[in-house]
């Protein structure tokens, strides 16, 4: 790969000073902040509305917590000691014509299509597809947001994709059938979040970029929420119903976002669409801003000399790029890590809620409700912060509560809590979510930055993979093998946090060269003092 800038890296990092081009010509994160650094009601909207996409994500990563509940049951004959009937029994070894279900067949996929005395693996087939799509699709798509598509088209066609295979969800008649229509859905739900991420903290300035980041998590909480108020208005609906409701608004959110959302001018700028950044900045850009108001800014990005070391890649460079690099490769798999141990509480615990005795509808609730305090926290105290203590603390939270979730001992106390330290282990798993993912777009600069928060999401989802099968084998023993493993998985993956530097308040870098640039000199100051 050609370098356009051998200035930077002819440059002796250790012995010399900034050449004159960084001490007086300003960058492109200067410039871009001198426009968009202010807040404006352009910006906001802009934010908001990519941010939204969380929302109809979050429905489809936990629908199947409804649609593939396994139903209540009763008994069709009085119970007495002669009968063969009751509330312990296996159904499985009761004749068909001594219990039925409590509701409609079509409630529910397992009733449905007889899933009832079918393994573990096939029942939860349908959730184990959905995250392998996301798996798949994300290793597929992940570099297009940086390269040929850039953010907005993909945000419009993962959300496109993830709408219409949802709809046909609907008219599948078996379980391989769904269980295909799932894998298209995670397929392209895959890359909605890293691009909506992406592309609204480059719409704003440095100052309102923790705060847009975690507008998407309060989008992400309210899709959850809407999931047990619609499954409750539709429990006497077939399971298609729930598809069918969450996936037509999905369609019209997806044609809004093509019409009327913007693409990021970080990235058009690094691809050499200069005009089109430009016009970009004027659009979203304050309407008091001084800057928009002079020819210095057309005139500046116009002429400025930035390194293009992704104008001319093909579709794997990007990744290519973070291997290659010793310093992000090392950045890379850390968060790898910690995402993978996330991935699996933040995923798991919600379909492991029907090992637990309590409502499924209430329980679902209240984990939905636990991500609001975590995007609180995250909203007003991202600034203060410290990244890597924050990841390491919540991750530890979360994977002691977890273990004491399943540890009920001889102690009825135990049993009660339950349900509460179930609850605080998934809002430290939201919360160390939620920190790594803004902590993701401080590590990596522009040119790679979706590219690798795709790889670390896949991480997450990979997590998730895993998740349906331990959620299965835990009803069969009260938990502990879903959240024991979960706490204990989360808890060694959170260590790694100790391996990454530390970017509270660090201003976000454009190309590699840059942002190595940065940490070195970072470095040697620190060396100094």
């Amino acid at each position: 790969m050609a370098d356009s800038t051998p200035l930077l890296s002819e440059l002796n990092l250790a012995d010399s000073e900034p050449p004159v081009l960084h001490r007086h010509l300003p960058s492109l994160d200067s410039t871009i902040e001198r426009c968009i650094g202010d807040f404006g009601w352009a910006q906001f909207l802009q934010a908001t509305l990519v941010s939204f996409s969380w929302f109809f994500d979050a429905q489809q990563t936990f629908i199947t917590v409804f649609t593939d509940a396994e139903p209540t049951w009763h008994c069709t004959q009085l119970t007495d000691r002669h009968s063969s009937c009751n509330s312990a029994s296996n159904i499985c070894q009761l004749p068909l014509n001594l219990w039925a279900w409590d509701r409609p067949k079509y409630t529910s996929t397992i009733s449905e299509w007889a899933l009832e005395c079918s393994s573990s693996l096939v029942t939860g087939l349908p959730a184990s597809a959905f995250f392998m799509g996301c798996l798949i699709g994300g290793l597929a798509l992940a570099t297009l947001a940086d390269t040929s598509l850039g953010r907005k088209n993909m945000l419009f066609l993962s959300c496109l994709m993830m709408s219409l295979s949802t709809f046909l969800t609907a008219f599948s008649n078996n379980i391989w059938i769904y269980s295909a229509f799932r894998l298209i859905t995670g397929f392209g739900r895959a890359t909605i979040g890293t691009s909506a991420l992406v592309l609204s903290t480059e719409l704003v300035g440095r100052r309102w970029r923790g705060q847009v980041g975690i507008i998407g998590f309060f989008c992400f909480t309210l899709g959850f929420l809407s999931l047990p108020a619609i499954a409750y208005s539709q429990r006497a609906h077939s399971w298609r119903s729930l598809y069918i409701w969450t996936s037509i608004p999905t369609i019209l959110y997806s044609i809004t976002v093509h019409f009327l959302v913007r693409e990021s001018p970080r990235w058009l700028f690094v691809r050499g669409r200069k005009e089109d950044a430009i016009a970009t900045l004027k659009c979203i850009a304050p309407i008091d801003s001084a800057t928009t108001k002079t020819p210095f800014t057309s005139s500046f990005i116009s002429s400025l000399s930035f390194e293009q070391e992704t104008w001319n890649v093909d579709l794997y460079s990007a990744i290519s790029v973070l291997v290659e690099r010793r310093w992000a490769f090392r950045r890379l798999s850390a968060v790898m890590a910690i995402g993978f141990g996330t991935g699996m509480v933040y995923y798991g615990m919600p379909l492991a809620l029907g090992s637990l005795n309590f409502n499924l509808y209430l329980s679902v609730t209240f984990n939905a409700l636990s991500e609001l305090p975590a995007s609180l926290i995250a909203f007003f105290f991202i600034d203060q912060m410290n990244r890597k203590t924050s990841l390491l603390v919540f991750t530890s939270l979360s994977g002691i509560c977890s273990i004491m979730s399943v540890l009920k001992g001889m102690n009825p106390i135990w049993t009660r809590l339950q349900i509460g330290f179930e609850l605080v282990s998934f809002f430290s798993a939201c919360s160390a979510f939620n920190v790594l993912l803004i902590f993701m777009i401080e590590l990596f600069p522009t040119c790679v930055r979706n590219s690798a928060l795709s790889m670390v999401r896949q991480a997450v989802v990979l997590g998730g993979v895993f998740s349906p099968m331990l959620a299965a084998a835990g009803r069969a023993n009260g938990g502990f093998l879903s959240y024991g493993v979960f706490g204990v998985v989360v808890g060694v993956c959170g260590l790694f946090a100790f391996c990454l530097p530390e970017t509270r308040g660090r201003g976000i870098c454009d190309t590699m060269d840059e942002q190595e640039y940065k940490d070195t000199a970072a470095c040697n100051a620190v060396g100094r003092v």
